[in-house]
């Protein structure tokens, strides 16, 4: 089979010369030790099916499906609810990748989100008066940190070109839920009251999560949020500019100007925000077509680490096979390399994505996995730029979510704050996003060479997030996944793919395996079985307790006539449909 890199949106054409019969996905034929049981987060249905990091958002998303909502009416919607339920992790101050399936075209669109840096910044953002970088937490905590939000203004977009429902009308549930109040789940709890990030503590966290008493909300108490209903009332009826203009910019403005380390944002910047929409990149896995967003997101990563994986025998093997992950893992380190040395924004800097996806290339990196884990480190594609190393940390804040309506149209979204509550800093019922802090720290090598992913005004960050969906050759749709996880979501959605994709497993049982995060010289994992980890061990893979954000893996897929659900056990997601 002739491997073919492509940067286009209909696979259909661009793949005619991939051949072989396309796998069946079915359950796993190995097991591997789950991360929990979650029979109840799993699903089947017939016609649609939605899978989110919350019951009440899953559940808003299929009753918009059941009035006729197509996936970008129920995005919509189930992105107004989760960001009430879940301001840990996303909402109407934040930014999102996604990519969109339409059925009768096969035709796979990317739109773009991403937050940007005010016109104001500049390459020295994150540095102080003696050009070392500012500790990352005074970073977050500023103003300095929060980018003009781009998650509304592309999903109204979006709606512009595949809505069915009136725009209006998808925020009902949220508004609804933000008035009359939600239970607090257990995470939003846990998350209330968590020492290890400075968030939580801030003065508008604080006081927004105090009860009258003086205690902080608990699992199973009702939280009202009448602001936030009111923000939903101003971009139900003016779109995005509801948000992006007027009195909820204004208070955006205000607050990012408050110090400590004020921003340079101003009200011309939030009103010149548009989002972008491109093609996907998609590139051949197997025998499949997987689909992600391209630069500045974390696609090009996902594609660099598939291409290397292609090249190995991990879909021969399964779950329970220690050599399996071992190649995982040394694939996902090379692709990380490679990522973070070149992926920035392509209206800034020139990304080698053909060069990095090439056959060849991904051969001679994937002939760098020996028998033990050594060091590791970028590669030269065609077409590489000069670029310096890069000084990106990326924890998270974020979620995802899969939906497949009633014509087949798909939608697999990520979604995010940034880190725990973005900045810690809100306005009018929602959180702030602290999004630069996913710029490098550093702009320059210390002879000077730029960073790919240095701030500049203007200049979308770097992301992780790599929404997926997968498709045959002649451009069926087969599959769709996606995760949050800071830097850790690329090493998730590969865990899932080729859990799906080469092991043929469940979404549950995919979703639910153990998670191995390699980059650098270090291996973070959960729920390894002993024999796993003491073989890795013995080819120099020591696995440590992984930290950082945990996987919130959904994922569907086509069988039996109908569509299959599962939602990451360490998360409260559910996946349901109709």
């Amino acid at each position: 089979m002739r491997r073919i890199f492509l940067l286009a949106g209909s696979a259909c054409l661009a793949l005619a010369s991939v051949t072989g019969a396309l796998p069946a996905l079915s359950p796993a034929t190995a097991k591997a030790p789950a991360a929990a049981e979650a029979s109840t987060q799993s699903g089947f249905a017939r016609h649609v099916m939605v899978a989110a990091a919350n019951p009440l958002a899953t559940q808003t998303g299929v009753d918009v499906l059941k009035k006729g909502g197509s996936a970008i009416d129920a995005a919509v919607a189930i992105q107004a609810v989760l960001g009430l339920v879940e301001p840990q992790s996303s909402g109407l101050g934040g930014g999102s990748f996604m990519i969109y399936y339409d059925a009768k075209t096969h035709k796979v669109t990317a739109y773009d989100g991403r937050e940007k840096a005010p016109m104001g910044a500049t390459n020295r953002l994150f540095v102080d008066d003696s050009g070392k970088p500012i500790p990352f937490f005074d970073a977050v905590l500023g103003g300095i940190s929060t980018g003009v939000p781009g998650a509304i203004a592309m999903l109204d977009m979006a709606h512009h070109d595949h809505g069915k429902l009136p725009w209006a009308d998808l925020f009902k549930p949220a508004e609804k839920l933000a008035s009359d109040g939600f239970i607090v789940s257990p995470r939003l709890a846990g998350m209330i009251t968590l020492k290890q990030a400075p968030q939580p503590s801030a003065p508008d966290a604080r006081r927004y999560f105090t009860k009258p008493d003086g205690t902080p909300y608990a699992a199973g108490d009702l939280l009202r949020n009448p602001a936030y209903a009111r923000t939903l009332q101003l971009i139900a009826k003016y779109g995005a500019s509801g948000l992006l203009t007027g009195p909820v910019a204004q208070d955006i403005v205000n607050r990012v100007h408050e110090g400590p380390r004020p921003s340079t944002l101003t009200l011309a910047d939030l009103a010149a925000y548009r989002p972008v929409k491109r093609d996907a990149l998609c590139a051949p896995y197997l025998t499949y077509v997987v689909c992600t967003p391209p630069a500045p997101s974390g696609g090009p990563g996902l594609q660099i680490a598939l291409g290397i994986l292609g090249q190995t025998d991990i879909a021969k093997r399964g779950p329970g096979d220690a050599t399996a992950w071992y190649e995982f893992a040394q694939a996902s380190r090379l692709a990380y390399a490679d990522r973070d040395r070149y992926v920035g924004d392509p209206a800034f800097v020139k990304v080698p994505v053909e060069g990095l996806l090439d056959p060849a290339y991904l051969k001679t990196r994937a002939a760098l996995i020996g028998e033990k884990a050594g060091p590791v480190t970028f590669g030269m594609p065609e077409g590489a730029p000069e670029v310096g190393p890069d000084a990106t940390a990326e924890p998270g804040g974020t979620s995802h979510f899969v939906i497949v309506d009633a014509q087949g149209n798909v939608v697999s979204m990520t979604t995010t704050v940034e880190s725990i509550f973005g900045s810690g800093r809100m306005v009018d019922g929602f959180f702030l996003n602290n999004q630069l802090t996913d710029f490098s720290f550093s702009p320059n090598d210390s002879d000077g060479t730029p960073a790919a992913n240095a701030p500049a005004p203007g200049k979308r960050p770097r992301s992780s997030m790599a929404p997926a969906i997968v498709l045959t050759p002649g451009g069926k749709f087969v599959a769709a996944a996606g995760s949050p996880g800071g830097s850790a979501i690329q090493a998730y959605n590969l865990k899932v793919l080729v859990a799906l994709l080469g092991w043929k497993m469940s979404p549950q049982d995919a979703v639910s395996l153990p998670n191995l995060v390699a980059k650098g010289d270090r291996y973070g994992a959960d729920l390894f079985p002993e024999p796993i980890m003491q073989a890795l061990a013995e080819r120099g893979m020591p696995l440590s307790t992984a930290r950082g954000e945990n996987s919130g893996l959904q994922a569907i897929i086509v069988k039996n006539g109908g569509y299959e659900g599962g939602a990451d056990p360490r998360r409260e997601g559910t996946a349901r449909g109709f």
